[in-house]
């Protein structure tokens, strides 16, 4: 019996060191809906890839847009990250329990554009942006958070949006913007999003001519002069379903809101939550 158990010492190390040496596989926390070209992902421990349709999106990977770049993320919560060409980031943290609907979401942004939409977790306010200049919180809502030279600015389309760094902490509304230099610097005085600003990041994170997010060209599709009954078309094939707007209503929706809540002539005060304990980074 001694004699055996120790001829499994050397197979029980063996084993061992193999367990260790093999890196431990990444979490799916979603997937990409839209990429166009070029976009990079690099997964914890592995080899950067350029993005496609259907790629999953795992814990802790890293995500860079080139210029002409740019990928709309669906997380297990039924939220999104639509990025912005020249955007790098990282989804640092992404816990969820469908059971129980609840968890937390990290992404730090180094430079560039994201806008999210949120899910399950944004209804707890569990979904936080970390930029340079400021923390971001979303609850509840849709967040438009641009890292450029100047520092941090940060749009609010819907819900409540805190920015918290080393000086203090600011919450705004929907309709509101702002902007953040540094991270002892206090935010700037929320001011109503300006039109054009909507219109600029409306642009920044739409596919530009020629693009299709990854999908099949649409140039070949009869749009005008189709008509059935012809030798061409026979027959009107019965389609399985019928396209909506309700998301494009949404999104319009959204802005009328933000834009008549920007026109207000006595915006609402900032919120101000002083607190003495937090720190710098």
């Amino acid at each position: 019996m001694t004699a055996k158990f120790q001829s499994l010492i050397p197979t029980l190390a063996m084993a061992l060191a193999l367990g260790a040496a093999t890196p431990a596989l990444a979490q799916q926390i979603g997937t990409t809906t839209a990429v166009n070209p070029s976009t990079e992902a690099t997964p914890p421990g592995g080899s950067t890839t350029t993005l496609t349709v259907g790629a999953r999106v795992l814990h802790k990977e890293r995500i860079h847009t080139s210029t002409t770049g740019s990928v709309q993320l669906l997380f297990l919560d039924k939220s999104t990250l639509s990025i912005a060409p020249n955007t790098s980031l990282v989804i640092d943290e992404f816990v969820y329990d469908p059971a129980s609907n609840s968890g937390h979401m990290l992404t730090k942004l180094t430079q560039g554009t994201l806008q999210y939409v949120g899910g399950q977790l944004s209804h707890q306010g569990a979904v936080t942006i970390a930029t340079p200049a400021a923390t971001i919180g979303i609850r509840g809502g849709i967040g438009v958070i641009t890292v450029g030279p100047n520092g941090t600015q940060a749009s609010n389309l819907k819900g409540i949006l805190t920015a918290q760094n080393g000086a203090t902490t600011t919450q705004t509304i929907t309709g509101f913007t702002l902007n953040i230099a540094n991270w002892n610097t206090p935010p700037g005085p929320p001011f109503p999003t300006p039109p054009d600003l909507v219109i600029h990041n409306i642009t920044i994170l739409s596919s530009v001519n020629g693009q299709t997010g990854g999908g099949p060209p649409l140039h070949d599709l009869p749009t005008t002069g189709f008509t059935c009954g012809t030798s061409a078309t026979p027959a009107c094939p019965q389609s399985p379903w019928g396209p909506t707007n309700t998301g494009e209503n949404d999104a319009l929706q959204i802005i009328i809101e933000s834009t008549q809540r920007g026109s207000e002539p006595i915006p609402p005060q900032p919120v101000i939550i002083p607190d003495s304990n937090i720190r710098g980074r």
